[in-house]
């Protein structure tokens, strides 16, 4: 039984199929409706393109390419700037690794006390399963549960609810996003969480309230009660300091040597060998899905990332579990392994302590368009606001009119 969501084919034509159906209404329409959350059975709104940009199947260039040749860039800047507002919190993530080792520690820690703490298990199993009484809250959480997928607007009330509503640690939260999002990223979730809890940007929250949530869902949940009247800051510890994204070391095999190419569920469109003078001999897909959480992930999530690096390549060889890569490059006989670069999170651990195991040599290829954006999230957004029209020029072929 196919079990991935339907709304989502896990197919990389469809995903630019997709991509092209949506480019007519970029501009203006996207600007004018892209804060309703119309419903499950309708994300006309939006581009619905999140699944397909978090496995790399498409990426920021793609996207802003699509877009360009049909439309001026000041009409189309509300969907540029999502789009690279994602491109911004990995970049951010990669210079502050210390934020996702953080939230691990604090998922761990409160993992146990679910177990321990009956009145703390009884109020999250409420909240996960959608039984907490507050209608919209619990139709999210039923939606993403069956679907994969929540609207960006709903994500953020959701959140605001979980926290200042419900009183259930964010951390949590962002657990049960990433336990089913099709689209979760350890950089763009935990983030957008500490954003809304008013750790990100210190001191500003998001607060969820009725009128707004009746307005931008056009009537669907109206005259909600019981929200928390005020958001204050969850107390943290202050921002850690950056520190500069590390260099990769360059591929130094031998012409003669074996590479294998290793896809995983961060990435799974397949660095440009050519410039490394690399032809893999065989081509493996990690799934790293069931390390982002203590608790069982969705199944659909895994079912999704599967089929599109089978979609992607045909003959890719998948690998059930982080020993399965030892075995893979043994039987390949393989010299190297060639990997697409690991952004912070589980992947890139469990990646980095398979190969320090095994002893086999591994080389990481970065894209060109990270290389070149991650090292500008530095602060706020709106600083890196200013280089998107060079990243524009640079990766999307854009000058802007004179």
């Amino acid at each position: 039984m196919d079990t991935h969501t339907p709304a989502f084919p896990p197919s990389a034509a469809q995903a630019h199929a997709r991509l092209a159906r949506f480019v007519p209404h970029a501009g203006v329409a996207y600007s004018r409706r892209r804060n309703f959350d119309l419903g499950a059975e309708d994300h006309s709104n939006v581009s619905t393109l999140s699944p397909y940009l978090r496995m790399k199947v498409l990426d920021e260039a793609d996207v802003s390419r699509a877009v360009l040749a049909q439309l001026d860039a000041r009409e189309a800047d509300k969907l540029l700037t999502e789009v690279w507002w994602r491109t911004y919190w990995k970049g951010w993530m990669e210079q502050r690794p210390s934020v996702w080792s953080a939230y691990r520690d604090d998922l761990t820690r409160l993992h146990n006390e679910v177990q321990t703490q009956s009145g703390l298990r009884a109020r999250w199993e409420a909240a996960c399963l959608g039984h907490t009484g507050i209608a919209p809250f619990d139709h999210w959480a039923q939606e993403l549960a069956q679907t994969g997928y929540l609207h960006n607007h709903a994500r953020m009330w959701f959140a605001s609810i979980w926290i200042f509503t419900l009183g259930l640690p964010w951390q949590l939260g962002a657990d049960f996003f990433l336990r089913h999002l099709l689209d979760g990223d350890a950089a763009v979730n935990t983030l957008s969480w500490r954003w809304v809890a008013g750790i990100q940007t210190q001191g500003k929250t998001y607060l969820a309230d009725a009128d707004n949530i009746a307005q931008f869902t056009e009537g669907r949940f109206v005259g909600v009660t019981g929200l928390a009247p005020s958001a204050p800051p969850v107390p943290a510890p202050p921002l850690p300091p950056r520190r500069d994204i590390s260099r990769l070391a360059p591929y130094t095999g031998a012409p003669s040597d074996r590479a294998g190419l290793l896809l995983n569920s961060d990435d799974l469109m397949p660095p440009d060998l050519a410039k490394i003078g690399v032809t893999p001999v065989s081509t493996a897909y990690f799934d790293g899905t069931a390390l982002q959480s203590p608790w069982h992930t969705a199944p659909m999530i895994s079912t999704f990332r599967k089929a599109l690096a089978c979609d992607i390549a045909p003959d890719v060889e998948l690998l059930a579990n982080v020993q399965s890569i030892t075995y893979w490059a043994k039987a390949q006989q393989l010299d190297q392994v060639i990997i697409p670069h690991t952004p912070v999170g589980p992947v890139r651990t469990a990646l980095r302590a398979a190969f320090q195991t095994s002893g086999i040599p591994i080389t990481e290829v970065r894209r060109e368009i990270d290389s070149a954006a991650w090292p500008l999230a530095t602060a706020g957004f709106f600083k890196f606001r200013k280089h998107i029209p060079d990243l524009l020029a640079r990766f999307a072929g854009h000058r802007p009119s004179s």
